[in-house]
């Protein structure tokens, strides 16, 4: 298997390179039993996910399998570590665990075999040592109430290991909803004065949210891929959400999407439609105004989701959205009841408009796209935040 690895690509190249064999992720997929197959197979999904073409896969295999060996460092603050669980379980496809498992942590307060002084030892060697080459990962909200007394690890306060070790790195992944906007922390009153990265470290250039309660370990690998393939950011939107998994809404993609579009809903849990699988919109579902790809990647494995177990979307990834989703279970405000044959796009417009305070144009933008007639853009939209990957006609760096 090792000769099959260790040719990804069935062709050779015009410079000299290090071997294939000698890289770290190839030994791993090697020891694992991964076979070439899969691995191409994996980076193939990649590229569909980026909506790249498919001769970008073995493009994207060949890149992962040179890159060096990435350095990880993960903040967790204000926070319930739902986001480490999601990290900790990423099972589908194979090379996914490697992918994961193989990144070189160096620092983790959850995983990390070294306490106390030891482990904070680590962390500022990490931050002084590898500065502008790691990369951070923050879980949990930024408290700045009190300069910071909220949350304090090693006698530090969160806010300022936020901005060292967040200054210091070459890209930062706010990992959930928490870190990404403050999500519940800073949910009203917001006694500790709790932040997303953005808000709390303001000037980050390489920032990333990964929003969501939490993050789907699936689109953390997507992340980390993309990142090893081209060195950059993939392009995100006005929320700094990548685009491959934030850039349609939850109700473009719901299996029961038809059910709406025939104006066929549940109206009391478990009733006969509950069971039939009729949409949820009556129940509270917030998935015209909220935008991940829960309905292609799923949980647990891709077995399932929370709309397809029968539970309405409460809009997790959206910011605010424990004061703005709420009541969860009530449908959201300024939209009145339809009937047979009402227009999704009408109906997702003017439920945007209704919490247009959480999420700003984002849903408008999406949903105004998708509507049949021609109009100038509303003012005040957004543009999507352009980062520097390279073109899908360009070759990816090595």
């Amino acid at each position: 298997m090792g000769a099959t690895l260790a040719n990804l690509t069935g062709a050779g190249t015009e410079r000299p390179r290090r071997p294939l064999r000698d890289s770290w992720l190839v030994s791993e997929l090697e020891r694992r039993g991964v076979s070439r197959r899969e691995f191409l197979g994996f980076c193939g999904t990649m590229a569909t996910a980026f909506a790249l073409p498919k001769v970008f896969g073995s493009r994207i295999a060949e890149a992962v399998a040179r890159a060096e060996k990435p350095i990880l460092v993960w903040l967790e603050f204000q926070d319930c570590c739902g986001n480490t669980e999601s990290f900790l379980r990423a099972s589908r496809p194979t090379v996914a665990d490697v992918v994961l498992d193989t990144l070189s942590v160096d620092y983790h307060e959850t995983i990390m075999a070294a306490a106390g002084h030891q482990a904070e030892e680590i962390l500022k060697k990490t931050a002084k040592d590898k500065r502008g080459t790691y990369l951070a990962i923050v879980e949990g909200s930024i408290p700045t109430g009190e300069n910071g007394a909220y949350c304090t690890i090693g006698g530090r306060s969160a806010l300022d290991l936020a901005r060292d070790v967040c200054g210091g790195a070459a890209a930062t992944i706010a990992m959930g909803t928490c870190a990404a906007f403050g999500g519940i922390p800073a949910a009203a009153p917001n006694p500790t004065g709790a932040l997303g990265v953005a808000d709390a470290v303001p000037g980050l250039k390489n920032l990333v949210n990964l929003s969501a309660c939490p993050a789907n370990a699936e689109n953390i690998t997507a992340l980390v891929v993309y990142y090893l393939t081209f060195k950059s950011l993939p392009p995100l939107d006005s929320l700094r959400r990548p685009l491959f998994a934030y850039g349609k809404s939850i109700h473009d993609n719901c299996e029961r999407r038809a059910h709406f579009d025939a104006g066929q809903y549940v109206e009391t849990w478990g009733d006969e439609a509950h069971r039939t699988g009729y949409c949820l919109y009556k129940m509270g579902c917030k998935g015209p105004v909220t935008f991940q790809n829960c309905p292609n990647v799923r949980w647990n494995e891709g077995t399932n989701w929370p709309i397809g177990c029968g539970h309405p979307c409460i809009g997790c990834a959206e910011p605010d959205f424990w004061d703005k989703m709420t009541p969860f279970y009530q449908h959201l405000p300024s939209v009145p009841g339809f009937g047979m044959g009402s227009r999704v796009d009408r109906v997702g417009l003017l439920a945007t408009a209704g919490v247009a305070a959480a999420f700003g144009a984002h849903g408008a933008l999406s949903i105004l796209k998708n509507m049949r007639e021609k109009r100038p853009a509303p003012k005040g939209l957004e543009e999507p935040v352009q980062n520097t990957a390279e073109k899908p006609n360009e070759e990816p760096r090595p």
